[in-house]
C-alpha cells in the first residue's frame, strides 16, 4: 500500500467517531455523543474513550477550550476512504475485484451525477483493460490454483 493510502487500522465504532470529526471539522466529546446518540446509544465515556484511542493512533488532535477538549482530523476523508476501499479489495482474489465492485454498484443508492462519473471512469478505465485478470493469490488461498485431478474410465 502506498503512504497516502496506508491502513488506518480503527475500528467500526472509530470509524464512526471519525465521520463526525469530518463532517464537523472540529468536534467536542459532547457533540459526538449527541450526534451519535440515537444511532449508538453509548455513554459519554464510551465515546471519550474512542476519541483518545484516535489521538493516539494520530487520526485526531486536539486543543485545549478551557475545561474541556476540541478534537480535529489529522487525515483527510477521501484518502480515508480509499485506504479503506484499498484495504477491503485486498482482502480478495484480484480475479473477483469486478464483482466485488458490481455488488458495491447493485447495492448502493446512487444518484445521476454518481452513475455519470462511473460512467466516465469505466470509459476511461476500459484504455488499459486486459482480458483475463491475473490471480494474486498465494497458491491454496483461492480456486484460481486448485488443479482438477483428471477423471479416468477405467
Amino acid at each position: 500500500m502506498s503512504e497516502k493510502k496506508k491502513a488506518l487500522n480503527i475500528t467500526d465504532a472509530e470509524w464512526e467517531v471519525m465521520r463526525v470529526a469530518w463532517a464537523t471539522e472540529e468536534t467536542t466529546s459532547k457533540e459526538v455523543t449527541e450526534i451519535l446518540n440515537e444511532k449508538t446509544e453509548w455513554k459519554s465515556t464510551t465515546v471519550k474513550t474512542l476519541l483518545s484511542r484516535l489521538v493516539d493512533k494520530g487520526l485526531l488532535g486536539t486543543k485545549r477550550n478551557g475545561n474541556k477538549f476540541t478534537y480535529f482530523p489529522l487525515v483527510e476523508e477521501r484518502k480515508s476512504i480509499e485506504a479503506l476501499s484499498e484495504e477491503m479489495l485486498a482482502k480478495v482474489c484480484s480475479k473477483k475485484v469486478g464483482k466485488v465492485l458490481e455488488t458495491i454498484i447493485t447495492d448502493s443508492l446512487l444518484s445521476f451525477q454518481d452513475i455519470n462519473e462511473l460512467e466516465a471512469l469505466l470509459k476511461e478505465k476500459r484504455k488499459s483493460a486486459v482480458d483475463v485478470v491475473p490471480c494474486n493469490c498465494t497458491p491454496g488461498q483461492c480456486q484460481c490454483h486448485l488443479v482438477k485431478p483428471s477423471v479416468s474410465k477405467n
